[in-house]
């Protein structure tokens, strides 16, 4: 479950902008700020399965956008890369990793 909720985590940070205002609402309540189902469908009045269904249309789209534009994949691999870099540069070259860290 931890690594679903880290998945979707970097999904709707890459992607929330696709969303609408009630998807990103609904996803930032359950993955960022742990609400329940129950605690979300009482905050905007609706039922826990709306809420749920909701969620996992959001879900879908999410790994649908990532499976099209691989912005977590390519985020993961640059991470990898840099990482694997670090090992081989000298002093002066980690102020240069460092500022293409920062770019992510």
């Amino acid at each position: 479950m931890l690594e679903k909720t880290t998945r979707m985590n970097f999904l709707y940070d890459f992607y929330h902008s696709l969303l609408t205002d009630k998807q990103r609402s609904y996803m930032s309540l359950y993955y960022l700020d742990d609400f329940s189902l129950g605690e979300i469908a009482e905050e905007y009045e609706v039922s826990r399965q709306a809420v749920y269904d909701n969620i996992k249309r959001t879900e879908a789209m999410l790994e649908e956008y990532e499976s099209k534009l691989l912005l977590f994949k390519k985020f993961q691999e640059r991470s990898h890369l840099l990482k694997q870099l670090k090992t081989f540069v000298s002093d002066d070259g980690l102020s240069i990793i460092e500022s293409l860290e920062k770019l992510d």
